[in-house]
């Protein structure tokens, strides 16, 4: 009885050094009350009681969030039926911090004249107004180098002629990427999101007979220089499209009258826990899905797991198939349409997090997929429309809905499908090597945008594929 009576300790010890925060996760969990509110109250006990849960803190002394969703997901774990609390959009810091870096040169001005649109003071206002009401902003004017805004964000808001109100500011004959670039990167903080607002024009100091192609050369280089000293930060740069009103200065050439459409950027850099609490805390929805957003990309992003469910009955199903449940996904029993021989199964998926636009990621080109019997992919969005009282267990929660069909002819094959992180086909499109004339593409293109946003792409790449599956087909 003594060595049962030991044994009991130790077993009461080793799982229970955690006995009021292991009760209290499995009371969120069983309730089913997965709220910031409650997370919080997490980690208010952690907090309030150091000397107990010291491995739950950082050397700081704040909540180690990593370790809290570990030890979280491990109780879910335990429960019949297992339980998972994506807790992400509540770790990282509270309150984000907003910096603003907004372009005054020559060649944004117009961009923001009384008879335009607005677009682009709209977006920036937007964006500061998507933070909640307390948060720290900072607002800087930036050009030959970085000067505070002399005014409130209120004023800033408010202000009707934003270039007018900034006259004199710093010299508007060239804009230093390179000064501005890492001014920014070196100031971040923990919590910090910084945006320049620009039109990515590179235009450096002297430039007087220098050819474009070492200017663009130039401008790979400073990127890729730049951010690849900064280790674990994420970048999304967005594309706007905005009333252009006044004169633009072309690289090589004589400056003209321009009215009509142009683009112009928020580059938004932030450290990449922070970049994903934008993407899935609800307090700020709508920075990263702005209202006018055309396109986007988010560099340094790695391959990350992705959340898949297979739908056992789906109207494009073809053949039969058995779900063997454990580890992966495993299609047993597996046999091919009687008229046609193929096979077709299809996974519902969360592509929410990977932050791109449905343009890419409805694209099957932008996926590698590779397998035996040869098999093709296609992907769709879910919409409302879908769910069935049979597959809302399945779809609920699932963005895309991707189908796979081949020639069931292999008695084993494994189909691997990837979505490639590279380049998407919007920066080549956007990215003009001549700015002369208004004629061609010049409604919708920069100048050099492609050899920017290669340089950093070459300096934040992460890892060849946004996620990869493998499906194993049995027969």
């Amino acid at each position: 009885m003594l060595l049962m009576g030991c044994l009991l300790m130790v077993a009461l010890m080793s799982c229970g050094g955690h006995g009021r925060l292991d009760k209290a996760v499995r009371g969120v969990l069983v309730s089913g009350d997965t709220t910031r509110a409650a997370y919080d109250s997490l980690c208010t006990l952690i907090t309030e009681n150091p000397g107990k849960y010291g491995d739950m803190l950082t050397p700081e002394g704040r909540v180690d969030h990593k370790k809290l969703a570990e030890f979280i997901e491990e109780i879910g774990s335990q429960l019949r039926p297992p339980m998972h609390w994506d807790t992400r959009p509540y770790g990282g810091v509270d309150n984000l911090s907003l910096t603003i870096y907004f372009e005054r040169s020559g060649s944004m001005v117009p961009y923001d004249q009384r008879g335009g649109g607005g677009q682009l003071k709209k977006a920036v206002n937007d964006l500061i107004n998507h933070f909640p009401a307390g948060s720290k902003v900072d607002i800087n004017i930036v050009n030959d180098g970085i000067y505070p805004y002399q005014h409130t964000v209120d004023e800033f808001l408010k202000d009707r002629d934003i270039y007018q109100s900034t006259a004199g500011v710093g010299d508007a004959s060239y804009t230093d990427f390179q000064l501005i670039f890492n001014k920014i990167l070196e100031a971040q903080r923990p919590g910090n999101v910084s945006v320049l607002v620009s039109d990515l024009i590179y235009s450096p100091k002297d430039t007087h007979g220098v050819s474009l192609d070492k200017i663009f050369n130039e401008e790979n280089s400073l990127a890729t220089h730049a951010f690849a000293r900064y280790k674990g930060k994420s970048v999304v740069v967005q594309q706007f499209m905005g009333d252009y009103s006044g004169k633009y200065y072309p690289y090589n050439g004589v400056p003209f009258e321009y009215s009509g459409k142009r683009p112009f950027y928020l580059v938004i850099i932030a450290d990449s826990d922070v970049m994903d609490q934008l993407a899935q805390d609800k307090r700020y929805s709508g920075v990263l899905d702005a209202a006018g957003l055309r396109n986007s990309y988010r560099f340094n992003q790695a391959t990350a797991e992705l959340p898949c469910r297979v739908l056992p009955e789906w109207k494009d199903n073809a053949g039969r198939f058995r779900v063997k449940h454990g580890d992966g996904i495993v299609l047993a029993k597996c046999d091919g349409d009687r008229q046609t021989g193929k096979l077709c199964f299809s996974l519902a998926a969360d592509l929410s997090g990977l932050m791109q636009n449905d343009a890419m990621l409805t694209n099957p080109d932008n996926y590698e997929v590779s397998s035996i019997d040869g098999y093709k992919l296609t992907v769709q969005p879910i919409v409302p429309g879908m769910l069935t009282a049979n597959n809302k267990e399945y779809l609920e929660g699932m963005t895309h809905v991707l189908t796979l069909v081949g020639d069931l002819k292999s008695p084993r094959d494994e189909v691997h499908i990837a979505l490639r992180n590279e380049l998407p086909a919007w920066v080549r499109q956007s990215s003009t090597e001549s700015d002369t004339s208004t004629g061609g593409s010049f409604a919708s293109t920069t100048l050099g945008l492609e050899y920017l946003m290669r340089g950093m792409f070459d300096a934040m790449k992460g890892g060849s594929s946004y996620f990869d599956v493998t499906v194993q087909l049995q027969r």
